[in-house]
């Protein structure tokens, strides 16, 4: 059954705030969340690219109740669609999956014939098949929803190929506006986008890429578990740590779990019934800690991370920016941290080699902007929002190069001697070697091989030998060195301007590490976690919630988010209709668990 042109009978926008107030309970709109619901109330194809957190799956939820027949939306996850499911479900949204993972798929197709779905979640290898869109022909479609849609682009950083699939299913439904969803997608991925799933390019709305409560900090990788460790203790609610390989994953969720914090590790080679516990418990979980690959997160739809920490490289900058993005989506405070070394650009700029010469150029270039990212002592988010086409302010205020501007060294100098050590001694031998000639150490290697009869060996003084090491990973970053399949070092890039002094090197000057005591990290650790302090009111609330959660056994940020229960106590409102005013408190939570909560909250205002 062919629908009807929602265009000719859309419901107006201040019909849709009303519903946003009685369904989500927010007093209004978010950033371009009314531009995308109006375009969509008006059947009108749509690309929205929206920072993670922005409310995204807000812009088809709403449409969806407000709409006659059924939103589909496409997901690539299963774990994402039933993280939706349960918040949709939850302010009172009629939703289903339709997946290999569900148990009830012939009472799902019967809801939806019968025009009993507000949201039908599917992933795209169903999407595409023939027999799914016969089934689409039997019941009246609202929308299309494609989420995660950078999936659908060889330009992206998570790219399907059943996303390439839908076009002609979103075809043989002309009618049917179409809403792509993406919080992460350059000007090539997102004209990319709009062509495959034949949107116009008057449909492109951008609503910015900052995530202005991230704290962004990038420092060398020195000694990864105390540094983690440090952060964990700062950061007590819940983090993600990315480890590049499923090994380091495991070796580092051990050692992390010997500090007493809840951590558990997340790989494709764990047991399925494994990874699906351990997701289980991290999403459930207020304090875990989740040490995992990147297998791990597109899935996961937890509001309150409160840290998400690389402990490697991450494979491009958009994927640096998606990763990051799963901190703070509730809004409060968050901490993205990368720890890095010279060692990740050598196996990135290898990986380099293995891509096509059409893909190549354009990986480069995101691996430069991940050099200039963790070698610069200006802004780390100007950086990242110009790399998306933005023209930032130059100080944001809020990264670790802003907070606590870092000393700069002309280090030209001391970068030649280590140029020409490297090339001299035949580019065939690592740092260490090297190292040892420029510093006037004759061991026997050093020896056997003439290299302390060079002109460079012993030219670099007590002074500039700490740095050297500070200067190959800097060298190694904007690609001056790289490492041979050998692991010994070669001249690249800028190597020649350097020595020949057409170019020059600034470093950051590393610094120590001071320690701070335990009240300044209490202190810290309270504003990173968005904690109001020790407020015994918020405190009952959470063990409410959390009581709550486990009888439905749903997450605890599904009943309410932090923020919520924030206002509830700040505001202590004492009638249901008091309640309802709080942002978060829809219709259906209200009346679900208000009467609870307000009996918390008069026990507290006696």
């Amino acid at each position: 059954m062919q629908p009807p042109d929602c265009s000719q009978t859309h419901p107006d926008l201040a019909a849709a705030r009303a519903e946003l107030a009685r369904i989500f309970g927010f007093p209004a709109f978010r950033g371009v969340q009314d531009r995308v619901v109006a375009r969509v109330l008006a059947g009108q194809s749509t690309l929205a690219v929206m920072p993670t957190g922005a409310g995204k799956s807000l812009t088809y939820q709403l449409p969806a109740v407000m709409l006659p027949g059924t939103c589909v939306v496409v997901s690539p996850l299963i774990a994402l669609m039933h993280d939706q499911l349960r918040a949709a479900t939850a302010n009172g949204i009629r939703a289903a999956t339709l997946t290999s993972a569900d148990s009830d798929r012939s009472q799902t197709i019967e809801r939806f014939r019968h025009g009993a779905l507000d949201l039908l979640y599917v992933a795209p290898e169903r999407a595409s098949q023939p027999h799914f869109r016969e089934l689409l022909e039997s019941a009246q479609i609202s929308l299309f929803a494609i989420d995660e849609a950078h999936c659908v682009s060889e330009w992206g950083h998570d790219f399907r190929p059943d996303y390439r699939l839908l076009r002609p299913l979103l075809d043989s439904f002309g009618a049917v506006p179409r809403l792509a969803l993406t919080a992460t997608a350059d000007a090539h991925t997102r004209a990319d986008i709009l062509d495959q799933l034949g949107i116009a390019q008057d449909g492109l709305i951008i609503a910015g890429f900052d995530r202005p409560n991230i704290r962004y900090a990038i420092t060398p990788r020195d000694t990864p578990l105390r540094q983690l460790t440090r952060l964990m203790h700062d950061n007590p609610g819940p983090g993600i740590v990315y480890a590049p390989t499923r090994a380091g994953v495991e070796k580092l969720a051990q050692q992390l779990a010997e500090t007493g914090r809840a951590v558990r590790p997340y790989h494709a080679g764990l047991a399925p019934d494994v990874r699906a516990a351990n997701q289980a418990a991290f999403v459930a979980s207020e304090d875990m800690v989740m040490v995992a690959t990147v297998a791990f997160g597109m899935g996961i739809d937890k509001p309150d991370v409160r840290f998400v920490a690389h402990a490697g490289l991450p494979k491009s900058i958009e994927s640096y920016y998606q990763e990051t993005g799963r901190a703070g989506r509730d809004g409060d405070p968050a901490v993205a941290l990368m720890l890095w070394g010279a060692d990740d650009f050598a196996r990135a700029r290898s990986r380099l080699g293995e891509l096509d010469e059409a893909r190549r150029s354009g990986e480069r270039v995101r691996l430069e902007v991940l050099a200039s990212l963790v070698e610069t002592a200006q802004c780390r988010r100007a950086i990242l929002l110009r790399h998306f086409g933005e023209n930032p302010p130059d100080q944001c205020g809020n990264c670790d190069n802003c907070l606590h501007r870092p000393a700069v060294a002309n280090v030209t100098e001391l970068a030649r001697k280590l140029l020409s050590a490297v090339y001299r001694t035949g580019q065939a031998f690592g740092l260490g070697h090297v190292e040892k000639v420029l510093t006037g150490t004759a061991d026997d290697r050093v020896v056997q091989r003439g290299h302390d009869r060079l002109t460079v060996f012993g030219i670099v003084d007590a002074d500039e030998a700490r740095l050297i090491r500070p200067v190959s990973r800097a060298l190694q970053a904007r690609g001056a060195l790289v490492q041979t399949e050998h692991g010994g070092l070669m001249l690249a890039g800028d190597a020649r301007d350097i020595l020949k002094g057409a170019a020059s090197v600034d470093l950051i000057v590393p610094k120590a590490v001071e320690k701070p005591d335990k009240a300044a990290r209490k202190r810290k650790a309270g504003a990173a976690a968005g904690d109001p302090g020790d407020d015994p009111l918020f405190t009952a609330l959470r063990a409410l919630r959390r009581d709550l959660a486990r009888e439905a056994n749903v997450p605890p940020y599904v009943v309410f988010h932090d923020s919520t229960l924030r206002e509830m106590a700040a505001q202590r409102p004492a009638t249901l209709a008091a309640l309802a005013e709080i942002a978060g408190v829809g219709a259906r939570k209200r009346d679900a668990y208000g009467a609870q909560f307000l009996a918390i909250i008069a026990e507290f205002s006696v």
